[in-house]
């Protein structure tokens, strides 16, 4: 058993109040509970800064986390104890996101502990709606060494959130990974523990003509290996299978562009199959 405390904070750290309909007094935004819990509430406005705080009492535990109703139910692993999801509502966060996320007074959101048949599934472990910029204590994260302007709409995080829109860029659900013209421009997801990695999917952002594309991408291993993929100028997932190998982290770089008249090649998700290790 797990024992999961859920809060929402001010950017203080101080718990917040939320009030139901029918009910003439404010209740304190916390939960806790064993392998599961919930928050409810039918009056809280959320503003910048603001926390959603998920403590465990045992590290290196998978979670199974839904923070806002425009949120998949994602599968995170937590390597420490704590897990903390902070709140942006400046113009360029709300670009990113739905309009509803965050914006609404009535919030549900619920923790609890992943099944065993959940951990041990083969699937794509690098995607993580729940990801930000900054890393939160929750992995798989994304981090790059380029995002144009510091745009949200072109983080790192963009490209590991299931979302699958290539068609255009710029704001949600259009957002992707942007690289600002760098020529060296690397992507990497950590995936905090070991798994066991065999398939990617390349998704490119397929804007044409303002976007370019790649025809070639590798990715580096955190065990020091390589591998190399021709990829073409089509707007379905591109997918790759590779030779088996246990790693931490993998890194997408060494990106050759077509030669077209477009300076604006770009990634809108990215996927990664196989088993926890």
């Amino acid at each position: 058993m797990t024992k999961i405390l859920l809060e929402i904070l001010d950017k203080e750290g101080v718990v917040k109040a939320g009030k139901n309909d029918y009910e003439g007094i404010t209740r304190l935004m916390t939960a806790v509970g064993e392998d599961f819990v919930d928050l409810a509430t039918q009056d809280l406005a959320f503003e910048e800064g603001d926390q959603i705080r998920v403590t465990v009492d045992e590290a290196n535990c998978y979670l199974a986390a839904k923070l806002d109703e425009t949120l998949d139910t994602t599968l995170i692993f937590l390597p420490e104890k704590v897990w903390t999801y902070t709140i942006s509502m400046t113009a360029n966060a709300i670009d990113a996101r739905p309009d509803k996320r965050f914006m609404s007074k009535r919030h549900y959101l619920s923790v609890r502990t992943a099944t065993a048949e959940e951990v041990s599934t083969y699937r794509n472990w690098a995607l993580n709606p729940h990801d930000q910029k900054e890393f939160n204590g929750a992995y798989p994260h994304a981090y790059a060494n380029v995002e144009t302007r510091n745009d949200a709409t072109f983080f790192a995080c963009n490209a590991i959130d299931g979302i699958f829109a290539n068609f255009s860029h710029g704001e949600y659900p259009y957002q992707s990974w942007g690289i600002n013209r760098q020529a060296d421009a690397a992507l990497t997801i950590d995936f905090g523990r070991p798994v066991t990695l065999d398939k990617v999917g390349f998704t490119l952002r397929n804007d044409f003509p303002h976007d370019s594309y790649w025809t070639q991408v590798s990715l580096s291993f955190s065990d020091g290996s390589k591998e190399v993929f021709h990829t073409e100028k089509k707007s379905q997932p591109q997918y790759f299978s590779f030779a088996k190998r246990t790693v931490t982290s993998v890194t997408f770089s060494e990106l050759i562009q077509a030669e077209d008249e477009s300076p604006f090649p770009a990634l809108t998700e990215i996927e990664l199959f196989g088993q926890n290790a």
